[in-house]
């Protein structure tokens, strides 16, 4: 009886260990170094016009919230980020048009982060000048060129660009050279007029807009947004969905962004080949104040229309983004069968109060991935093993071994024990 239970706890241990083993990662068992990832690059673009002296964020000067907001972001910088800070309007109190849409300058350098430097030259501040927000992103480009890490700008602004050069078309100059930039965009107490030009300045270079009213609210958006600089996805591309499925551009997998007006259905199409599984995400956010209540649609349907699979997620108000997503697989097929189109319909439920602007739209994040698809029938149930029912024998057949191996020494022992 004891010999029988050794057995059955030495086939089972032997299974269990083989099982163990087949779920490890790889890189766990080899012992390889992981290759260190390049040092993503970020550079704070601060607005320090005239305008920043208005006191209306919490009782106090915006100057005096962002210098707040910078200490907090400055202790919180992760090592590996390289950092720098840029001012425009920081110097020039004159009335020339020239020399002030020239102000910009570089206050800390990108690199390692100094933080007890960077918050004395922080400390400097005072609000002077102008607001050149197009020469300011040209001159922060070059800032954070070079290297195989992310780009990131982040530009903080209580105005529009007050010189001749448009900011968005130089958003869109910099989306085209193809270095991969992303700019995000934070509005303090924006008008419409500013928060357009914030938005189109994100928009282009897939970015996102924020307005911000409060100075906590600027210290957290501004700590995600530096942390996002270790996200080592692919930035995401801008598309415009379509008015129907026969209009909806044809898309691949991958993260876009859209822009979304209040209460309007977009569609967007994929094809999924035989094997495949779709998934996709959708987030709508809410970048201005907006009624309670809404929701968003997230629904595949065929190219005739017959609806393939649904999510709708609503929300209340205290979230700044609801999400939806889907999972739609395509079962086997015969060699030959071509990939079926989907189309995807986004469409939401936001609704504004009287005065809110409804122009530009609700920024849309969507995010499309194709996999195996895991629903097939000879498909062993454990991730990571392989496939086939055959890998699930031969994982038995061992194990069996060395539950009978770890018996027969449990057996012997037995027996010497018996002898002395």
């Amino acid at each position: 009886m004891i010999i029988r239970r050794l057995l059955t706890t030495g086939l089972g241990c032997g299974l269990l260990a083989v099982l163990a083993c087949g779920l490890l990662p790889a890189s766990a068992s080899a012992g390889e170094p992981v290759a260190p990832q390049p040092a993503p690059k970020v550079e704070l673009v601060l607005d320090v016009s005239g305008s920043m002296k208005a006191r209306d964020i919490d009782g106090q000067s915006r100057m005096s919230a962002a210098k707040q907001a910078f200490d907090d972001v400055l202790d919180s910088v992760p090592d590996d980020v390289q950092l720098g800070i840029r001012t425009l309007g920081a110097d020039y109190p004159g009335n020339n048009r020239k020399t002030g849409c020239k102000d910009t300058r570089q206050l800390y350098p990108v690199g390692p982060l100094d933080r007890p430097q960077a918050k004395a030259a922080v400390a400097t501040l005072q609000p002077t000048g102008w607001t050149p927000i197009g020469p300011a992103l040209k001159a922060a480009a070059n800032d954070v060129k070079g290297g195989d890490g992310t780009r990131r700008l982040v530009l903080i602004t209580d105005g529009e660009d007050t010189c001749n050069i448009n900011p968005c078309d130089v958003a869109r100059d910099i989306a085209a050279q193809g270095i991969h930039l992303v700019i995000d965009t934070l509005g303090l107490i924006p008008d419409a007029t500013t928060r357009n030009q914030l938005s189109c300045i994100a928009e282009a270079t897939g970015g996102t807009y924020t307005t911000v009213q409060h100075r906590q609210q600027l210290t957290s958006k501004v700590k995600q947004l530096v942390d996002r600089s270790n996200d080592t996805a692919v930035a995401p591309v801008a598309v415009q969905g379509g008015g129907s499925c026969a209009e909806a551009p044809l898309l691949k997998e991958g993260l876009y962004t859209d822009r979304e007006t209040f209460s309007q259905n977009r569609w967007y199409r994929i094809q999924v080949k035989p094997g495949q599984e779709l998934r996709a995400a959708v987030s709508v956010f809410d970048d201005r104040t907006v009624n309670t209540d809404y929701g968003v649609l997230l629904r595949g349907v065929t190219e005739r229309g017959r609806e393939i699979v649904r999510d709708d997620e609503g929300g209340t108000g205290r979230t700044d983004a609801v999400s939806a997503g889907i999972r739609y697989p395509k079962p086997h097929a015969d060699a030959g069968t071509p990939p079926e189109t989907v189309c995807l319909q986004v469409g939401n439920s936001f609704s504004a109060p009287a005065g809110v602007k409804t122009t530009p739209g609700l920024p849309v994040e969507l995010s499309f991935d194709l996999t195996r698809s895991p629903h097939r029938p000879s498909d062993v149930a454990f991730y990571g093993l392989g496939r086939g029912w055959w890998l699930l024998g031969l994982l038995a057949a061992v194990g069996a071994v060395a539950g009978l191996l770890t018996g027969w020494i449990a057996r012997w022992r037995l027996n010497t024990g018996r002898t002395d």
